[in-house]
């Protein structure tokens, strides 16, 4: 029997919606396939007289379990196929995203045990984060080996034999919502936006209700309730929600998405590059976590455009200059490029248009462990308070905490993460030059602050992503009309996981991101959503 039933509320979340949490959690696996800490934090003073291995082991599954690497973190403990059942469920049957676990002082336990408590902040999609402390038991095992003591408790102290936890959803009120031309839009038509609507104001919705309740496994019957989300509905206003959308660009980029993704996961942004406003926002599958704002994933080298961006501000590298492109180069790790593909002898500018990977960790040395976060923050609003006009994940550049991490920043892997709507975004700063909070309705509080691209920058950015298109990775839209310019990614999720695929590009005064979850390559999976896309709206929106 399942540890975790499914939510009941008046519309039934179908199983591919709540799959995408756990998806989202998984691309936060970190650098290229290697294993870095998420933040648990350093225990505190007073465990120094226990074994560093339990307290590593203890460190290492709260890592795993934080960044979705379930059969790491199972592996951990004394059974790790019930493990990776429990934590999978957990996951998927309460829509968790990014947990967040803390460490606290650990102490010894009966039998030379170390127990580590922990605090859980666990996000549940759409509704808010549930907070909550248990325990981590690690005992020594007959080889010698520290392992987390499996049981049903240490997932939650209430977590049981007889006792498991459900997720309740209540359907909001949907208001009236238009596009930027007044069309009026509707989640029957345009799938994407069903989880998109509820969250606008206007219409009188308070946003998506729910709870987290106790049950009892044999009977179904609600023991308690363990945390409430939402609030109760205002009164309908009666007034329409104008948003930028445009449905015809909405719609093109709901049929790309469905026809291009063989039923992966994906997610697709457009926007104007002149004022920041979403035109399309679709998602595969269609209904439930919207990750095209909300997801956390590795953008891999399409952030090589901030990486590019960082170097060329400071004149640390130009386009003619000669940047080595081996198959492999050791930082710590073995990194290496796409299918080990190499350039010997490569300009800079052929690099960046075959998504050379060594090269750009080359030239790790030329900046400073903060510059590339700053540029990132300064000139595209990255990690910036964005106020979209819907719940949003506005990116974050942490600053490397070794030269390993440094390198995987580089190639926008390690702990960076972002999603379409950010790599849209940072797609119109780098061909304008400016920043402009993406909105989807306007009026917005805009509390950014960010320093305009000089305009040899943007002209040197724009000549390498057009390249991209005509002698690069991004070869996929080279045929189409019009001076389109591109960059692909593939960011590495785990050892386990196939790579996610990534394509931005922009055309006249749209910028479009992509991002398919397993998708190996971005020309190959990202590249024939875009080109749809761009193919079936061939102007730009009034």
């Amino acid at each position: 029997m399942p540890e975790f039933g499914p939510a009941t509320s008046v519309r039934r979340t179908p199983r591919t919606a709540v799959r995408a949490a756990t998806a989202v959690a998984v691309v936060l696996a970190l650098a290229a396939g290697g294993t870095y800490l998420a933040e648990a934090g350093p225990f505190a003073p007073g465990s120094e007289d226990l074994d560093p291995a339990a307290l590593a082991q203890a460190r290492a599954f709260l890592d795993d379990w934080a960044a979705g690497r379930l059969p790491s973190a199972a592996a951990r403990t004394t059974s790790p196929g019930r493990a990776r059942e429990v934590l999978r469920n957990f996951t998927t049957g309460l829509d968790i995203g990014k947990p967040k676990l803390t460490a606290a002082e650990p102490a010894e336990a009966e039998g030379g045990a170390v127990q580590v408590p922990f605090t859980a902040k666990m996000p549940v999609t759409g509704l808010g984060t549930w907070t909550y402390r248990s325990e981590l038991p690690v005992r020594k095992q007959d080889d010698g080996r520290w392992k987390v003591d499996w049981s049903l408790p240490l997932v939650h102290p209430r977590l049981s034999a007889t006792k498991r936890f459900h997720l309740r959803r209540e359907e909001p009120r949907v208001p009236e919502v238009t596009d930027r031309r007044g069309v009026a839009l509707s989640g029957e038509d345009l799938p994407s936006l069903r989880p998109v609507l509820t969250q606008l104001d206007g219409g009188g919705s308070a946003g998506p209700r729910g709870a987290i309740e106790l049950v009892d496994r044999a009977t179904g019957r609600v023991e308690r309730t363990e945390a409430s989300f939402g609030a109760r509905s205002a009164a309908p206003t009666g007034r329409p929600v104008r948003t930028t959308l445009d449905a015809g660009w909405q719609s093109a980029a709901e049929k790309a998405l469905a026809a291009k993704t063989g039923g992966k996961n994906a997610a697709l942004v457009a926007l104007r590059i002149d004022n920041g406003e979403i035109l399309a926002m679709a998602n595969s599958p269609a209904s439930g976590f919207n990750r095209a704002v909300l997801g956390t994933y590795a953008p891999g080298s399409t952030w090589k455009i901030v990486t590019s961006g960082t170097l060329l501000l400071k004149d640390a590298v130009a386009p003619e200059d000669v940047v080595d492109c081996p198959k492999y180069l050791t930082v710590g790790k073995e990194f290496h490029n796409v299918e080990t593909s190499e350039h010997r002898g490569a300009t800079f500018l052929k690099d960046f248009t075959e998504s050379c990977n060594t090269a750009f960790i080359s030239l790790r040395g030329r900046l400073g462990d903060q510059e590339l976060g700053d540029t990132a923050r300064t000139y595209f609003g990255v990690g910036q308070e964005w106020h979209v006009g819907i719940p949003s994940y506005d990116g974050s550049v942490p600053v490397p905490r070794d030269q390993t991490e440094k390198a995987a920043s580089m190639i926008g892997q390690g702990r960076l993460q972002a999603n379409p709507l950010i790599m849209a975004s940072v797609t119109a700063t780098a061909v304008s030059g400016r920043f402009h909070q993406p909105s989807i309705t306007r009026g917005n509080k805009d509390t950014t602050s960010t320093t305009p691209l000089p305009p040899k920058v943007v002209d040197q950015l724009r000549r390498l992503m057009r390249a991209t298109v005509t002698d690069g990775t991004a070869r996929v839209l080279s045929d189409l009309p019009g001076a389109i310019g591109a960059k692909t990614g593939t960011a590495e999720v785990s050892e386990e996981e196939p790579n996610n695929g990534w394509l931005v590009a922009y055309r006249g005064n749209v910028a479009v991101a992509c991002v398919v979850e397993q998708g190996v390559t971005g020309g190959g999976s990202a590249g024939p959503v875009i080109r749809d896309l761009l193919a079936a709206v061939p102007t730009d929106p009034a």
